[in-house]
């Protein structure tokens, strides 16, 4: 399975410190506006309680996260000017992220030290950009109330997006050693998706309270909340979809085809090219599950191959093996792209699509460096690398080479600890 993201300590000493001042500093001045403070308390409470999982995906709360944004660009309340500042946002976020993080430590998902202090940066970041302007009148000075003020919320909330992607890319980067740009780029793709839809909610969030009042919170809370109830649903149904892709690419290692964890370990080395090479998300989630699935066309030879290394066999023989195995996959249901990338493991590697390089080179090298390949000697990582870079003129792609020898490099086991669940 793939390693929660996890905050490099720094950063969660950074944030620590940052909510300790803010906490500090409200409790000895006193809370301004302590009415609109509670009703967005609240909101982001609530937004927490149904936040899915652990809180470890891209946005788990974003009725949370919408609410603390909103209450972090927010400037009047019914027309009338709001004077909280930077320090009290941030007090009132903590606050309100801790009463609603109670009930899932009580059940232990965790993840709740990382999920306060990434919203903690995040939303402070956002403050600390308008709050200062705003109640030094130095905004309204230069584009007034009119059109020009949304515009305003609109770019902070675009700039505070692509902080929170950034962050996010540093985290992965810490915890993968993965190229940083690749990452990034994923994140930037991520935040079109719930994130435009959390920013946009934030942004009509403190515009509709500035004109009227705090009962615009629940009118415009409900759609959002509607999205992530629906999103729930529609998680259920993918994780249901990943235990069926495991299941499957269980079934030549049952029945005794393949060894015992070869597709995941070339499932996970697959997708660390994958991401190293800044291939999509949606590319990876199709590159992963082919590389699950690559052998399952293997369940129609009568005697196995030995080791399940199919390479020993004719070009013709093996074609039929992955057009077989692309037959199978099709029956399941699975996305269409993943049956192409299994049909086309065996063609030439010019011919095929990058995805089917990288799960051909993949699965080489885990055969070679395991002693599962033709020879059936155990060559190790770097004599596997080698026997790789020397086909590279016929069998492998060299860039696809040579990023499975930087993965190897940052993994630093040669591939060892590289395993993977199936994709989303």
């Amino acid at each position: 399975m793939r390693a929660p993201a996890r905050l490099p300590p720094t950063v969660v000493c950074l944030a620590g410190l940052l909510a300790l001042a803010a906490l500090a500093w409200t409790l000895w001045h006193g809370i301004t506006e302590g009415r609109v403070a509670l009703a967005f308390g609240v909101l982001i409470a609530l937004g927490e309680l149904a936040r899915r999982g652990s809180g470890q995906g891209r946005e788990s709360a974003p009725l949370g996260a919408a609410g603390a944004l909103a209450y972090a660009l927010l400037g009047e309340n019914s027309g009338q000017a709001t004077h909280h500042g930077v320090l009290q946002v941030i007090a009132v976020v903590v606050a309100a992220a801790l009463v609603g993080a109670v009930p899932h430590v009580a059940l232990g998902r965790g993840g709740t030290p990382d999920h306060i202090a990434r919203r903690v940066l995040t939303v402070g970041f956002a403050a600390a950009c308008f709050q200062p302007l705003y109640n030094s009148g130095k905004l309204g000075e230069w584009f007034g109330q009119g059109p020009y003020f949304a515009l305003v919320i609109v770019a902070l909330l675009v700039l505070t997006a692509l902080c929170d992607a950034v962050l996010a890319a540093v985290i992965a980067r810490a915890r993968t050693r993965w190229p940083f740009g690749p990452l990034l780029r994923e994140e930037l793709r991520a935040t079109l998706g719930i994130g435009s839809a959390v920013c946009a909610t934030g942004a009509v969030m403190a515009l509709s309270v500035a004109v009227a009042g705090l009962w615009a919170l629940p009118v415009f809370s409900l759609p959002l909340l509607l999205t992530q109830l629906s999103f729930r649903r529609y998680a259920a149904v993918r994780a249901t979809y990943r235990q069926t892709m495991a299941s499957l690419a269980r079934a030549t290692e049952i029945a005794g085809y393949t060894p015992q964890g070869h597709a995941h370990r070339v499932a996970g080395l697959s997708r660390a090219v994958g991401r190293d090479l800044g291939l999509s998300a949606s590319d990876l989630s199709v590159l992963e599950n082919a590389a699950l699935m690559h052998d399952i066309g293997q369940l129609s030879l009568v005697d196995p191959v030995p080791a399940g290394a199919t390479a020993v066999l004719p070009e013709a023989e093996q074609r039929r093996i992955a057009l077989l195995g692309g037959a199978v996959v099709r029956q399941t249901g699975v996305d269409a792209a993943v049956a192409v990338v299994v049909e086309r493991q065996a063609d030439p590697y010019r011919e095929q699509p990058l995805t089917a390089r990288i799960v051909r080179t993949a699965n080489a090298y885990d055969e070679m460096a395991r002693g599962e390949g033709p020879s059936g000697a155990l060559d190790g990582p770097l004599q596997a690398l080698e026997r790789l870079r020397l086909a590279t003129g016929h069998d492998y792609q060299p860039e696809v080479v040579e990023s499975l020898a930087r993965v190897l490099s940052r993994d630093g086991r040669g591939g060892a600890g590289l395993t993977s669940g199936p994709a989303g």
